[in-house]
C-alpha cells in the first residue's frame, strides 16, 4: 500500500513528541502504550502515548498546547477525544495515515490500565487493570440487538437490520473471546479464536438485504450467541426461548 507511513516516519513521530514532553514542565511522566508497548507491534501499528500532568495543573490546558502542536508542526488533524475517569485522550489522524493516541492523566492517578504499558520516564502509580467486559451485559446488550433486527426487518429496514444483526453478532464474538482468555473488546481477539469457533460465526454474516437472508443471518447469530453463552448461563436460559421464537420464520 502505497503513500501509507513507514516504520521510520512512526519513530521519528514518537521522538518529536517525546521532545514536546520534555520540553513541557507540566509533564512529569510518560509511557508507551498499546501494540508497540512491550512486543514492538508491526508495521501498521499506529502510536499510543500517554503522558502525567503535574497535580494542580488543568490537563485540559496541556491537551489544548499539545494539540497546536500537533497539528501546526505535524500536520494532523483532531478526530475525536475519549474520556475514561480522569484521563483525556485525543485522536489524530497524520500524513501517511499514521493515528496518533495522546493521553493525559493528573499525575496522581498516572499509570498502567492494563498490560500494555511501558514507562518511558518519571513515575507510574498502581493501578487495578481494567476488566474484561461482564458476560452478563455483553449477552444483555447481543439480546437487544437480535430484538432490534428482528422488528426491523418487519418493518422493511433492511439496512437498519444488518446494522443490528452485525451487533449481534459482535457481541457473540465478544463472549467467545471471553470464554477463551482472549481480548473481548474492539474485536481484538476476533481473529484468534479457534478456527471451528469462527467458521461458525462465517454464516452469521449478511451476505444480502434480502429478507429471508436477513432471518437466515439472525437465526445463526442467536444460535452463536445462545452456544457462547457459558458465562451467563443463568441469564441464557432466560431469554432462550424468546430469542428462538423471534428468529422463528
Amino acid at each position: 500500500m502505497s503513500g501509507l507511513f513507514t516504520v521510520e516516519e512512526r519513530d521519528r513521530i514518537r521522538d518529536r513528541v517525546l521532545d514536546l514532553a520534555d520540553a513541557d514542565e507540566r509533564v512529569v511522566a510518560g509511557a508507551v502504550i498499546g501494540s508497540l508497548a512491550h512486543d514492538g507491534g508491526d508495521r501498521w501499528s499506529d502510536l499510543d502515548l500517554t503522558f502525567a500532568v503535574a497535580d494542580g495543573v488543568p490537563v485540559a490546558d496541556v491537551v489544548e498546547d499539545w494539540t497546536r502542536e500537533v497539528v501546526t508542526e505535524l500536520a494532523g488533524v483532531h478526530l475525536f477525544d475519549v474520556t475514561n475517569g480522569d484521563s483525556t485522550y485525543r485522536v489524530f489522524l497524520l500524513p501517511g495515515c499514521l493515528q496518533l493516541d495522546l493521553s493525559f492523566t493528573p499525575a496522581s492517578s498516572f499509570g498502567a490500565a492494563g498490560p500494555k504499558f511501558r514507562l518511558l520516564f518519571g513515575e507510574a502509580v498502581e493501578r487495578p487493570h481494567a476488566a474484561p467486559p461482564d458476560p452478563e451485559e455483553l449477552l444483555g446488550y447481543a439480546v437487544h440487538h437480535a430484538l432490534r433486527a428482528r422488528f426491523c426487518i418487519e418493518r422493511g429496514r433492511y439496512l437498519q437490520a444488518e446494522y443490528w444483526i452485525s451487533g449481534l453478532r459482535d457481541s457473540a464474538l465478544a463472549l467467545a473471546c471471553r470464554a477463551r482468555s482472549l481480548p473481548a473488546v474492539y474485536g481484538r481477539g476476533f481473529d484468534d479464536l479457534p478456527a471451528e469457533a469462527r467458521a461458525d460465526f462465517d454464516d452469521a454474516l449478511v451476505r444480502s438485504l434480502d429478507r429471508d437472508e436477513l432471518l437466515r443471518a439472525l437465526g445463526v447469530a442467536v444460535e452463536c450467541l445462545l452456544r457462547e453463552s457459558s458465562g451467563a448461563r443463568e441469564l441464557a436460559a432466560r431469554v432462550e426461548h424468546e430469542l428462538r421464537a423471534l428468529t422463528a420464520t
